[in-house]
C-alpha cells in the first residue's frame, strides 16, 4: 500500500448516472459498456458545447433514458442498448423510478440501507447494489461479493493462491477481507489496481486511525 498512498474510494458526481452505467456494465467488458452508453447518450443526451473534441453531449437524465427505452424496438439493429431484453427492462424501470422520485440515491444515505433498497429491485443483485452504495455514500468499509476483478487482484497480490478454484477463492478472499475492516473499500481499491496493473498490492490490516 505504501507504493500508492494517495489511493481513495471512488465516489460519483451523479448517483443516477452511476447506477445506469453499472447496470449496463453488468457481465460485459468496459469497452462494450462504453459503446452501449455512447449510443444511449447520442440518442437521449442533451447537446452541449465544451470546446473539447468529442465531448458533445451530456449523459441523459433518468427521464430521458426511460422515455427512450420505452420506445426502443428490440428488433431495430440501430437501438441504443443492444443488450438482453431483461437487462434493458431493468435500466428502463430503474430510470423511471428515479425520474418519478420513487428511488433516491444520496451521499447522506446509510450504505447498508441503500444497498438493501437496490438489491430488492428486480434485476439488481448484491454486486450491483453494494458497488453503487459504496460509491454513492463514499463509505470506507464495504466489501463487494463476487467481484471477479477483486479476485484477480487478490491472486496478483498473493492474497489468494492462483490455482485455487474460484468458489473456494472467493470464500478465502471474503475471510481475508475481515482483517481489513473498517477500511475494506480502500483494500478493494488497491486490489482493483493490482488486477489492472498486475503489480503486488499486498493489503495488510491497516491501522484503525487511517486507511
Amino acid at each position: 500500500m505504501a507504493s500508492t498512498p494517495g489511493i481513495r474510494v471512488p465516489g460519483t458526481a451523479d448517483p443516477a448516472e452511476l447506477l445506469v452505467r453499472t447496470i449496463v456494465g453488468q457481465q460485459i467488458s468496459v469497452a462494450a459498456a462504453r459503446t452501449h452508453l455512447g449510443r444511449l447518450a447520442a440518442a437521449a443526451g442533451e447537446p452541449v458545447t465544451t470546446g473539447v473534441p468529442g465531448l458533445e453531449r451530456l449523459f441523459p437524465t433518468a427521464g430521458a433514458i426511460a422515455a427512450t427505452l420505452a420506445d426502443q424496438d428490440s428488433a431495430n439493429p440501430a437501438r441504443p442498448l443492444r443488450l438482453p431484453a431483461r437487462q434493458v427492462d431493468t435500466v428502463a424501470r430503474v430510470a423511471r423510478l428515479i425520474a418519478d422520485g420513487e428511488l433516491t440515491l444520496d451521499v447522506g444515505d446509510d450504505t447498508h440501507e441503500l444497498a438493501a433498497r437496490l438489491a430488492a429491485l428486480p434485476g439488481l443483485g448484491p454486486w450491483t447494489a453494494t458497488y453503487v452504495a459504496m460509491r454513492v455514500t463514499g463509505t470506507p468499509d464495504a466489501w463487494i461479493p463476487g467481484d471477479v476483478a477483486l479476485l484477480a487482484g487478490a491472486r496478483a497480490a498473493d492474497v489468494v493462491p492462483a490455482d485455487l478454484p474460484r468458489p473456494a477463492a472467493f470464500r478465502q478472499l471474503a475471510a481475508a477481507s475481515d482483517a481489513w475492516a473498517p477500511w475494506r473499500s480502500y483494500a478493494a481499491a488497491h486490489l482493483w489496481r493490482a488486477a489492472l496493473e498486475g503489480v503486488p498490492a499486498h493489503p495488510e490490516p491497516p491501522r484503525k486511525d487511517t486507511p
